[in-house]
């Protein structure tokens, strides 16, 4: 009887083994009890995720881009790829800017920060892409969660399209305290629209909030924490670039010419931290 019941242990031992492995969270994604949102989202499924539980970043799903170039808008950091600018801890990536001298491919910058992508991983044309974080703050500071048209290399931008899902300049109220959601794209020359969502209280660094986009073939819509705040259509011939993949964008700027460079007044390091981001589509 003994043997009886060690045997019939063992087999179930075997058994749960069997079916864990063959069903992990990267193979079904809806099995992940993390993934379940607290807030409705009937009509969509998951498609495509990455929760950072892991140990380090993964480059199945992103690539960094290394380079001083400042993203073109004069801003002042370097993108390394190093675990001082990112790193996955405690089920989050954490992108870093630092206030440091360093000296890369164009020569010597002063801040550091990380830029990474899914463009030659994962791409996606409408559902809902959002993500959950913990803004930085302070003068010239520029965290952005975005989205270019996968197309880019072979039209160039703006042809390419862009969708800004979040993007914050911080320096004091009405700025650590709003999020702005914009679209650019090409109608002969440099178009682009957006609006913004600025909280009751406190700034962004504060807390983690949702920041998220539902896009389909007529309309662009921005939410934060569910809540929508603002509304595109993209139905014109002119917008034609919203009608095509895109891959995902993180990374955090220092400077540029919108946010102004930092002063005295920025605190370093600042980081933007990002407990997951969850790409959905349309039933």
């Amino acid at each position: 009887m003994i043997v009886k019941k060690i045997l019939i242990l063992v087999f179930s031992l075997l058994l749960s083994s069997a079916i864990n492995y063959g069903c992990s969270k990267d193979d079904n994604p809806a099995a992940n009890n993390d993934i379940a949102p607290d807030y409705d989202l009937e009509g969509y499924t998951l498609l495509w995720q990455d929760e950072f539980d892991g140990s380090k970043v993964d480059p199945l799903k992103w690539i960094y881009e290394v380079n001083g170039n400042g993203g073109g808008n004069n801003e002042l950091q370097y993108y390394t790829d190093r675990e001082e600018n990112s790193f996955v801890k405690d089920g989050a990536l954490h992108i870093v800017a630092l206030q440091e001298e360093f000296t890369g491919s164009d020569g010597k910058r002063y801040y550091t920060s990380a830029r990474m992508t899914t463009q030659e991983t994962k791409s996606f044309m409408y559902g809902r892409i959002e993500a959950k974080l913990k803004l930085p703050y302070g003068q010239g500071i520029w965290p952005a969660f975005w989205m270019l048209g996968l197309n880019i290399s072979e039209v160039g931008w703006p042809k390419c399209g862009e969708i800004d899902i979040m993007e914050m300049i911080g320096g004091g109220d009405g700025r650590d305290n709003v999020t702005h959601g914009t679209l650019h794209w090409d109608d002969n020359g440099h178009k682009y629209q957006g609006g913004n969502k600025k909280i009751s209280s406190g700034i962004l660094a504060d807390d983690f909030h949702v920041y998220a986009i539902q896009w389909d073939a007529n309309k662009i819509e921005w939410f934060f924490d569910n809540e929508p705040f603002y509304s595109m259509s993209i139905t014109p011939a002119s917008m034609s670039e919203f009608h095509q993949h895109y891959f995902i964008i993180l990374n955090l700027a220092v400077g540029g010419n919108w946010p102004g460079n930092p002063d005295m007044t920025t605190k370093w390091p600042q980081e933007m931290i990002v407990d997951y981001v969850r790409v959905y589509e349309k039933e």
